[in-house]
């Protein structure tokens, strides 16, 4: 009997190990370049750089997805933090995170966005194939990179039909945006560094409009969640107050959580307040039936 006990225990940890195993794989992060060594730089003109994304795939998926775009004032990305930790904390949630290693702009102001329609559009496009639901494609963004997620929330088209490239077919547009201590504007009560980074020294009044993306909102902008220390002396609070006024006046389903204190950063990405925002803005997904409600 004891070779038929060892044989029937064989039997069960195979059939244990296999799921475990496929869960460990698929749990692998999987780093893509969105241009393949061709990116563009505006005006018709390319670079032999590249944009990166890192797909965190959960364990056991629901079907929305976020991509992430750190922080750094668009001179560096905080990708730890404010990136593969994002992942993490969305994966135990069954939401697929995307890392966007986005192009710093160094003044070319084009370039942080083409990268980051890039990326909803190759999510989408690996909708089927990902586990993904192409109607629960999110954004996420942190100070500088809350403005590029709120950006992408604001400038996004709905492909070009007739592209050779079948990335580029398909739709642009974030269905939801969580935006963290967002930098919105690019007037005086934004941050300068950001908008020097961004848009070069003396930017002209015309392209400060552009990428003040308060003034960007439609009735077509996402849902939009954000986040905000009424304490942040590095990004003002204003910022977000500004974007959710103009949601509202878009009538565009949002939601202003103002957090008591913090600041930016919200005490290095830890304590109550840092967990506030995810709590709430994960009670806001389920509201929307983006994900399911928490058990």
């Amino acid at each position: 009997m004891k070779p038929l006990l060892s044989l029937a225990s064989a039997i069960v940890l195979l059939l244990v190990a296999a799921p475990l195993a496929s869960a460990q794989e698929t749990a692998q992060p999987q780093r893509i370049a969105l241009w393949k060594g061709k990116a563009p730089i505006g005006d018709g003109k390319f670079e032999e750089k590249d944009a990166f994304i890192t797909v965190h795939r959960a364990a056991d998926p629901n079907g929305a997805v976020a991509i992430i775009c750190p922080g750094g004032g668009y001179g560096g990305l905080v990708t730890g933090a404010e990136g593969h930790g994002i992942a993490a904390w969305l994966n135990k949630r069954g939401i697929t995170g995307v890392v966007l290693e986005y192009r710093l702009p160094a003044g070319r102001s084009s370039v942080p966005l083409a990268d980051a329609n890039r990326a909803v559009r190759t999510v989408r496009t690996n909708a089927k194939e990902w586990g993904i639901d192409p109607a629960k494609i999110g954004i996420i963004g942190f100070s500088a990179g809350g403005h590029l997620a709120s950006t992408a929330a604001t400038h996004f088209d709905e492909g070009d039909a007739s592209a050779a490239d079948a990335v580029e077919r398909v739709s642009s547009r974030p269905d939801f945006a969580i935006l963290v201590y967002p930098v919105i504007t690019m007037g005086e009560k934004g941050h300068g560094g950001s908008r020097q980074n961004l848009l070069g020294k003396d930017p002209p009044a015309a392209l400060m409009d552009l990428y003040s993306n308060e003034k960007q909102v439609t009735a077509k902008t996402p849902p939009t969640f954000l986040a905000h220390p009424v304490d942040d002396k590095v990004v003002s609070i204003e910022n977000s107050k500004m974007f959710y006024e103009a949601l509202q006046a878009n009538k565009v389903p949002s939601q202003l959580l103002e957090l008591p204190s913090g600041g930016h950063g919200l005490n290095g990405y830890k304590g109550p307040m840092w967990d506030a925002w995810q709590e709430k803005s994960l009670a806001w997904l389920a509201n929307l039936k983006v994900i399911p409600e928490s058990k």
